[in-house]
């Protein structure tokens, strides 16, 4: 009788079975097997049967996970070009100087990482010599993201094919005196040798992947054919927890991504012990790497493997091998030859009698060396397959053994990440591993001593032969010699300086605009990259999708919901606009390879991202250093900023310290533009800048970061005279007087000078006619446009009077005269305009939007915030009143007038 309670077939399977009988065959086929041959036979035959359906285009879930074995068997791989024995002495050289450098810093305390290019050495070599394409060759070459603390190994071959100098060696991480190398890849730093700076763990994979997608994105529109250019990601297992490792995976399969190669050195270990050490990170990644849709290729077991695994006629090894944690195979990695045999064979009959077949020395060989990632003909095999993979990304997952040949000192222990350097005699235990010719007299009291074969040695002479052949030297960063951009026509920017007249205009709407019309230039306009996560309908952008297009490499298979309507959803695979879902991290990593790309490719373009302000440097503040390293140029702009003016939203969205974290990043251009002439002299200032003739000693590897609000205000006129363009791009300038405003003030009225910026300079203006009207105070409004700027002017001031030089800060140049005390206010924390308050030499004080964010009317939040036109007047009275210029009386006054 059947169980009324038991799920019915039908119950877990929607489809109508067409033929049960054959269905029963089938099941009864498994039980059978499962039965004579066991449960492993009955799993394995399944497994074969899924991999056939697959391979023949069967559209069935796909196979998350293999065994614990390489994935391309030995009898399937190629034979490696060229000169196995010569590249073996190159590589041998490389370990021996990375860990010398190391070592040799050490003594001055600067540290290093030595064990971590030790189990990489064979997956970057390999690269180097076969597959790597440098930018001498035709197209961009290949993009290395280079794993950060194997960048002693990167120096090592620099060193060998005469890049760098024992002197460079010798300054590693000691960059301050000149010939310094950077403690990892630092563009900003090292900018002829390094391209993209990766060791703030995460950043590098996102980035990677991205930068894959536009490198497509700029063959899809037509500005270069990239196609040959292809990605490499170095990666550490350990590294893959971060969020950000693993956050685009499903874009880069989405996408078909082909031309990405993620390399990820499994040595099992985290920067204090292992990375799973119950579980199996290997096994964890290829899951989710295949749930993503990525093509993965597991490198795990060397040669010596290929004898125990011709013997495991049951399968029990393979088992073995599925079952054992992370954990203890490193400790297999560090005892002998007994302990294995006990723990790892004896668990198992069938893996006893095998082991009674192998010697002390194979077994060790086996568990403490033979790793597919430390075999150059298994990688090879590995790039070759990933590089002829068609419609998806591959990872490569390499099993290594982290402080491979530095000795047992180090191989496999938890603090290797901790341990900077060999004694001589580890080193000279080294020198025997390796093979190398170094005496033990080059051992000066006790230094160990760099190794070089010879400029004119055939190691190097191969070596850069292999470079000659892949279009020279990798990695390399080339800024190609590409004509300064053409300057946009002046009527895009001039439109602004009439005003707005009686009309209402956002700051945010305005830039909008600007770029609306800058995008429509026919010199630079195709340049233009437009950013968005998800927003574009907030920032007013939704105007530019029928026109620009949303970039996607299917195009549009589908008819948009609004089509009939004038603004209607367009995707194109020439579309210019990257809408990347909801991703800051995704879109800064979008800004990063296009603000690059007249370095990468040779192609200037100008991303702007637009941006909720609030989860821009709050949230991505990391990547915007990363984007300050890496050299790239283009507009940030946060958006709906302010912590009042985003209104309803609370605590979260509440912006008011967003400038503040600008300020701290050097390659940083922080402006906070109150009107729409504002904006277009800041972004035709930046256009320059960044993509024109630049001015003698002036930096052109900057990044424009402008707060705009969302509040529809009317835009006045560009005011007349002279120097309000500088004033502007400098960071202040007097917008207006008391009298220029038309307020009538006693001839002898007290006065003050208010500061403004962003949307708060309204409530100043509102205050100046309060005060004349009600007060008989006169005031002056100016329009901080950067507090930041104002500030590094200073800074630099202050720098050069210590050299001897008199120069005196612009902010003071600029109050010169100003009659009164100063008051500045803006959207933010008190700390955004205190910036400049040391070089201010009139009384200075503040108001700001300090505290977490509330969710009310803006009228309301000004008030709770104490910013609004009626606080500052109260604020402006007690300053005066403290210099005696007005009775103490009308503080508390204005207090009751004003119900503050």
């Amino acid at each position: 009788m059947t169980d009324p309670n038991a799920i019915q077939p039908s119950e877990l399977d929607q489809l109508p079975d067409r033929d049960p009988e054959e269905t029963a065959e089938w099941q009864a086929s498994l039980d059978a097997v499962a039965k004579a041959a066991g449960p492993h036979r009955a799993a394995y035959l399944m497994r074969r049967t899924l991999e056939r359906a697959e391979g023949t285009g069967v559209a069935l879930p796909k196979l998350l996970e293999t065994d614990y074995v390489n994935s391309i068997p030995t009898a399937a791989e190629p034979a490696v070009p060229g000169d196995e024995a010569m590249e073996a002495r190159i590589t041998a050289w490389n370990r021996w100087n990375a860990a010398a450098m190391v070592t040799r810093g050490a003594k001055h305390g600067v540290g290093g990482h030595i064990a971590t290019f030790a189990s990489a050495a064979w997956l970057y070599e390999t690269g180097f010599n076969h597959f790597f394409r440098g930018k001498e060759g035709d197209g961009s070459g290949d993009q290395l993201y280079i794993q950060g603390h194997a960048s002693p190994g990167i120096y090592a071959r620099a060193f060998l094919d005469g890049r760098l100098t024992e002197q460079h060696l010798d300054n590693f991480r000691q960059e301050a005196g000149g010939n310094g190398l950077p403690s990892y890849p630092h563009p900003r730093r090292l900018p002829w040798l390094w391209e993209f700076p990766t060791v703030s763990m995460g950043l590098g994979p996102i980035s990677a992947i991205y930068q894959a997608r536009f490198n497509r994105y700029l063959t899809s529109r037509g500005i270069k054919d990239v196609s040959d250019s292809h990605v490499w990601a170095f990666l550490g297992d350990g590294e893959m927890d971060e969020p950000e490792s693993t956050t685009a995976l499903t874009l880069a399969a989405r996408e078909g991504l082909d031309n990405l190669t993620f390399v990820i050195n499994c040595n099992l270990q985290r920067l204090d012990g292992p990375v799973r050490a119950n579980f199996k990170i290997v096994q964890e990644l290829e899951a989710l790497f295949r749930g993503s849709g990525w093509n993965v290729i597991k490198t795990l077991w060397g040669s010596a493997w290929d004898e125990l695994f011709a013997l495991d006629t049951t399968g029990a090894l393979v088992r073995r091998l599925r079952e054992v944690p992370d954990a203890q195979v490193q400790t297999y990695q560090t005892r002998d030859a007994a302990y294995i045999r006990e723990d790892f064979f004896g668990k198992d009959p069938a893996l006893a009698e095998m082991a009674k077949l192998l010697s002390d020395d194979k077994i060790l060989e086996c568990f403490h060396v033979s790793r597919g990632g430390h075999e150059p003909r298994k990688v090879y095999a590995a790039y070759k397959a990933a590089l002829e993979h068609k419609g998806a990304p591959t990872v490569i997952l390499a099993q290594t053994v982290k402080g491979h040949t530095l000795g047992e000192g180090f191989a496999s222990k938890n603090a290797n990440h901790q341990m900077k350097k060999l004694t001589v005699e580890e080193f000279k235990a080294m020198r025997d591993r390796l093979d190398l010719p170094i005496k033990d007299s080059d051992f000066v009291d006790g230094v160990v001593p760099y190794g070089h074969p010879g400029a004119d040695s055939p190691e190097v002479r191969y070596l850069q032969e292999r470079r000659a052949a892949l279009g020279g030297p990798a990695p390399a960063r080339r800024v190609h010699p590409v004509p300064a951009l053409p300057a946009p026509a002046e009527k895009a920017f001039a439109a602004f300086d009439k005003g707005s007249g009686s009309q209402s205009v956002a700051t945010t709407m305005a830039f909008v605009r600007l770029v609306k019309d800058l995008v429509r230039d026919k010199e630079t306009g195709k340049r233009w990259v437009p950013i968005v996560p998800d927003e574009a309908r907030t920032f007013g952008m939704e105007s530019l999708f029928p026109s620009l297009g949303i970039y996607s490499p299917k195009g549009q298979t589908y008819e948009p919901v609004d089509r009939d309507q004038l603004m209607y959803y367009k995707e194109a695979t020439n579309g210019q606009i990257l809408n990347e879902g909801i991703t800051e991290a995704g879109s800064m990593a979008d800004f990063i390879a296009a603000s690059t790309s007249y370095a990468t490719h040779g192609e200037p373009m100008i991303p702007f991202y637009i941006f909720y302000s609030m989860f821009g440097w709050q949230r991505t503040a990391d990547q915007m250093w990363q984007l300050g390293d890496q050299l790239g140029r283009g507009f940030l702009v946060g958006a709906t900023a302010g912590r009042t003016t985003l209104t309803g939203e609370g605590l979260q969205h509440a912006d008011g310290h967003s400038p503040v974290i600008a300020a701290t990043n050097p390659a940083a251009l922080t402006y906070d533009p109150a009107f729409a002439y504002e904006i277009a002299v800041i972004v035709k200032e930046g256009l320059r800048r960044m993509y024109g003739e630049a001015a003698e000693g002036e930096d052109q590897n900057v990044f424009y970061y402008l707060t705009v609000y969302n509040e529809p205000l009317p835009q006045p006129a560009k005011p007349s005279g002279l120097g309000i363009d500088e004033g502007i791009i400098k960071g202040l300038y007097r917008f207006n007087t008391a009298e220029s405003a038309g307020l009538t003030v006693p001839a002898n009225a007290p006065r003050i000078q208010l500061l403004g910026s962003g949307t708060a300079i309204h409530w100043a203006l509102k205050a100046q006619k309060l005060l004349a009207e009600e007060w008989g105070v006169a005031a002056d409004v100016w329009s901080a446009t950067s507090w930041g700027e104002l500030r590094r002017d200073a800074m630099e001031a202050d720098a050069a009077l210590l050299r001897g030089e008199e120069r005196v800060p612009y902010v003071r140049q600029a109050l010169q005269g100003a009659e009164g005390p100063v008051l500045a206010v803006s959207d933010y924390m008190r700390q955004v305009p205190d910036q400049i308050a040391q070089w201010v030499e009139q009384d200075y004080t503040s108001l700001g939007a300090d505290g977490f964010g509330l969710s009310d009317t803006r009228e309301a939040a000004r008030r709770h915030f104490g910013v609004d036109a009626e606080s500052i007047v109260a604020a402006a009275l007690a300053q005066l009143a403290r210099r005696g210029e007005v009775k103490a009386s009308a503080v508390k006054e204005a207090r009751d007038k004003y119900g503050l």
